[in-house]
């Protein structure tokens, strides 16, 4: 089989057969079939789609293409169940989601990606944390989530390698939006974890994937219907995506806003939301509660009594992290050499997210190219969220920066992405709908 009729196949608008998809994850999980021809076939998927039978025989073979974990060895009491989210500018709630859920009687082997477009990448993230081991080798990973609760790490050499080369190419190629793709690796991941549930975050918005709710809509029923084939339960949430999520963004201010979140000090109205609705329904796709309302409180009652921030601390230390990272975060992380505020006048009116995001990357925070090395303590804290009066003494945010240029430029690119207006918008709803399999 040549490659070059895979590819004019699909560019032609044709459907895939099942032995040329399974042709296309031997050669990426291999490296056979070269980068630029997985390009041209990324780039013919994104503009003539793939049928749902196509999507769920993609994510089958590419969740095959390597390792797949089975926990029913391992003597667990409850169930083995993760989240996800499609990316946004901001996103933070794995680290808080992981140890809530834990703390809840849950099991969760997080697997994550790095950061893909203009949005950060749990991986990258959690890779602040100095020592702690993002790739390690499964037997850490299955004692950790057995001991612990939860293991959040990176995508391994072993695990689903044929998703892991597409999701490099695709983050270098403008092909990041397209929905077969993004179903296909999210779900061979997923998967390949072994899991039970899964709980989806579809972003919807200016920082989102898809930016429109007709596209959001698509994303979540296209993961729902294809979970459902491959015998995995899955719930969808759509949330909103319009604006930074929380009030950082970045790689080390997004982990020590998450470690205030975990000691109850500072949980930001609409990132609180979106967590615990998340981790709520984490409870309830596993059977562990029946009503919302009961799982939300129950939840909550793992943050306010210290038990999340325990099992994170304790996750890190397992991982290779220090055994006190949660008391000390601040003298652990990096930071950048040049802060300084941005300031605007009026209310904050609307945010181009996807701008905050490429700002970022333009800071050094994000990749522009497979394999880049970050400048991981970048990045704006400080965020002020839409509807926010400022004005010299109410500063838009704060840029982290590795030079006072960095700066100069970061605060330029901020002020191009928001809007300022002499009346405060009326509030979005962060949550829009839930969909179950």
């Amino acid at each position: 089989m040549l490659f070059t009729d895979v590819i004019r196949n699909k560019r032609d608008g044709g459907e895939l057969t099942g032995a040329q998809i399974q042709f296309l994850v031997d050669g990426l999980a291999d490296g056979s079939i070269p980068a630029e021809q997985v390009s041209s076939l990324a780039m013919a998927i994104f503009l003539n789609s793939m049928t749902f039978d196509e999507a769920g025989k993609l994510t089958s073979a590419m969740a095959s293409s390597g390792t797949v974990l089975d926990w029913q060895d391992e003597g667990l009491d409850g169930p083995v169940v993760d989240k996800h989210s499609t990316g946004g500018v901001g996103d933070k709630v794995s680290f808080l989601l992981a140890p809530i859920a834990a703390a809840c009687g849950c099991y969760v082997p997080m697997i994550s990606g790095r950061g893909l477009g203009h949005t950060g990448g749990t991986t990258d993230k959690v890779e602040c944390i100095p020592g702690y081991v993002s790739g390690p080798d499964f037997a850490t990973f299955r004692k950790t989530v057995r001991t612990v609760g939860c293991a959040i790490i990176g995508q391994t050499e072993d695990l689903a390698p044929a998703d892991r080369r597409l999701y490099a190419i695709r983050d270098v190629t403008g092909t990041v939006e397209s929905v077969p793709l993004i179903t296909a690796s999210i779900l061979s991941k997923k998967i390949a974890a072994g899991l039970e549930a899964l709980v989806m975050d579809v972003k919807v918005g200016s920082g989102a994937f898809m930016t429109s709710p007709d596209k959001a809509l698509e994303l979540a029923r296209s993961i729902v219907g294809t979970a459902a084939r491959a015998g995995l339960k899955t719930h969808v949430l759509i949330t909103d995506m319009n604006e930074v999520l929380g009030t950082t963004a970045g790689n080390a201010v997004e982990i020590a806003e998450s470690m205030r979140y975990l000691r109850n000090e500072h949980r930001e109205q609409r990132l609180d939301e979106v967590t615990l609705a998340l981790c709520a329904e984490m409870l309830i796709v596993t059977g562990l509660e029946a009503d919302r309302e009961a799982a939300l409180k129950r939840c909550d009652e793992a943050v306010s009594s210290g038990r999340a921030a325990e099992i994170f601390g304790r996750m890190s230390a397992a991982l290779g992290g220090p055994a006190d990272f949660v008391e000390r975060y601040s003298d652990y992380l990096p930071k950048a050499k040049v802060t300084r505020p941005v300031h605007a006048e009026g209310y904050l009116t609307e945010v181009n997210a996807y701008a905050v995001g490429n700002a970022i990357i333009a800071l050094g925070g994000g990749r522009r190219c497979v394999g880049e090395t970050l400048d991981l303590s970048v990045g704006f804290t400080g965020i002020a969220p839409i509807g926010t009066l400022l004005d010299k003494e109410t500063p838009l945010a704060i840029v982290h920066a590795a030079t006072e240029d960095d700066a100069a430029a970061a605060a330029k690119n901020l002020l191009a992405a928001c809007s300022m207006g002499p009346v405060a918008p009326e509030r979005r709803a962060v949550i829009s709908e839930i969909l179950s399999g």
